[in-house]
């Protein structure tokens, strides 16, 4: 026996806010289902034979031309059209966290392409653990046989409807189904908002549209004490800030929001804390320590990417390759060497990482603006150039200097584990990306790092360079979003959602 929520049929809208109204009724009356069956369950309801289960709301298109119907500014934008004639859908997920950002996307929908939005439940089943609240944990009241039994009873997370296939340009419809709509399923969104959650120890709620990346704790503590000072002023225009446990401070005068209570410091810190320097509109900074390696750079990308931010950057340290260059200098990088290997599946290696222009002028902007030096002037402590991210911490010790001729060849001025990894998801995921970087050793010139000295050096240059990094993305908060979302990054036949 099934047991179903009651059916709504799909109804067409010519106005993106009902559209969006629609979603939420239906995912809404979906996970209240959901959520009543397992309390159920849990509390020890027959469920003999019982199959519980409730679907994904789902948006649709058809078009008939491939002519759009919009002039500029719309126009101008990168996104928020199909690439021809056809049907275009996709399942929708947590629209309490995406409501803006679909209403903007039907919004885009509509204006360029007329017509009517269809939504609608898919027959796509939420699984049982993407239901629960933020903090609903009644699973972990069943015994064993009890919580083995839950597969025959609800749905559980299915991998093969969460691959990234979409975005790595290598989705194949099958005959008759419709082409896609976004990016990611509702299935593999769910999935990296868990993953976020478990990663960085803070809600998917508090992310920001622009994000630092870093590899190094020194700018966590400097960014934390930028936070709090934020928040301890009135003229701030940064609301809150959010640390690790979804500990929230607000800015002074402001008044606590239900849910903050909620908030603990964590008794250690998740695997790649993140901290949040919130705005009203969302168009604040969040900041992640991602440790050292490509595989972290990997994993926490893969999954910030479901939110669809405006911009990522990565700033932390780097190697020096080159003679000229003294420690401390900055390195802003326009092309990448990967030999980080993580993403050699997904993104090959022939693919070019191209610089994004919008974001090299703003983080050059930036230098000049926070250092004082004349633009003019930049090259004596600026570089631009290639930077090389290998997966292999101890490269210097390779035999017969192979590592070395390779960046010689390829005109690499820095050398991380990072970097390429970060650019080359920003570029498979539509995220517009950049680096810069802060040169901390010149191993092929004898000068390694040594406890005292890169203790010192790292509280001395860390302040500075992240005021550069907030900076540039004050630069371009200020453009404006519109401006970022480069057509460098789009396919021939790309989705329509941002």
């Amino acid at each position: 026996m099934h047991k179903t929520p009651d059916f709504n049929a799909p109804l067409l809208f010519n106005d993106p806010a009902a559209a969006l109204a629609q979603v939420h009724h239906i995912y809404r009356q979906s996970v209240a289902f959901l959520r009543e069956a397992m309390h159920d369950y849990v509390g020890g309801g027959d469920y003999d034979g019982v199959r519980v289960r409730a679907c994904y709301p789902f948006v649709r298109l058809h078009t008939h031309s491939v002519t759009r119907q919009t002039d500029l500014p719309v126009g101008r934008l990168s996104y928020g059209f199909v690439a021809g004639p056809g049907r275009f859908e996709t399942t929708l997920t947590r629209p309490d966290l995406y409501a803006d950002y679909y209403l903007e996307q039907f919004r885009l929908l509509l204006a360029n392409h007329g017509g009517q939005l269809e939504v609608g439940t898919s027959t796509q089943p939420i699984p049982i653990h993407f239901s629960f609240a933020e903090h609903d944990h009644v699973e972990g009241q069943l015994d064993a046989a009890r919580r083995a039994l839950m597969r025959d009873v609800f749905d559980l997370p299915d991998l093969t409807v969460m691959d990234d296939g979409i975005a790595n340009g290598t989705h194949e419809p099958r005959p008759g189904e419709a082409l896609p709509l976004s990016l990611f399923t509702a299935p593999r969104v769910d999935y990296s908002l868990q993953r976020l959650r478990h990663y960085t120890g803070t809600s998917p709620e508090w992310f920001q549209n622009f994000v630092l990346f870093t590899n190094y704790q020194f700018y966590i503590d400097e960014f934390v004490r930028l936070g709090r000072a934020a928040m301890a002023d009135p003229d701030s225009g940064y609301i809150a800030f959010v640390e690790p446990g979804n500990v929230v401070t607000r800015r002074v005068g402001l008044s606590p929001q239900p849910g903050d209570e909620l908030g603990a410091e964590p008794p250690r810190l998740p695997q790649m804390p993140a901290y949040h320097l919130m705005r009203e509109d969302r168009s604040g900074i969040t900041m992640v320590n991602i440790g050292v390696g490509p595989a972290n750079a990997k994993t926490i990308t893969d999954h910030i990417a479901v939110l669809r931010p405006h911009a990522w950057l990565m700033l932390g340290h780097c190697a020096g390759l080159r003679n000229s260059q003294q420690l401390g200098d900055y390195v802003l990088a326009h092309a990448y060497v990967r030999e980080d290997h993580v993403l050699d599946e997904e993104l090959p290696l022939w693919v070019p990482i191209p610089a994004l222009a919008e974001i090299q002028l703003a983080l050059e902007a930036a230098v000049a603006d926070v250092t004082g030096v004349p633009p003019q002037e930049l090259k004596r402590i600026m570089r631009t150039g290639t930077v090389a991210s290998t997966d292999n911490r101890n490269w210097e010790l390779l035999p017969d200097n192979t590592p070395q001729r390779r960046f010689s060849q390829s005109r690499a001025v820095a050398l991380d584990m990072e970097s390429a990894t970060i650019a080359a998801n920003g570029f498979r995921f539509r995220v517009p990306y950049g680096t810069l970087l802060c040169v901390s050793d010149k191993p092929l010139h004898g000068e390694i790092k040594l406890p005292g000295m890169a203790n010192h050096f790292y509280r001395e240059r860390v302040d500075q360079h992240l005021r550069i990094g907030i900076r540039a993305i004050e630069r371009l908060r200020t453009g404006g979003a519109d401006q970022l979302h480069s057509r460098k990054l789009r396919s021939f036949a790309e989705v329509a959602f941002q």
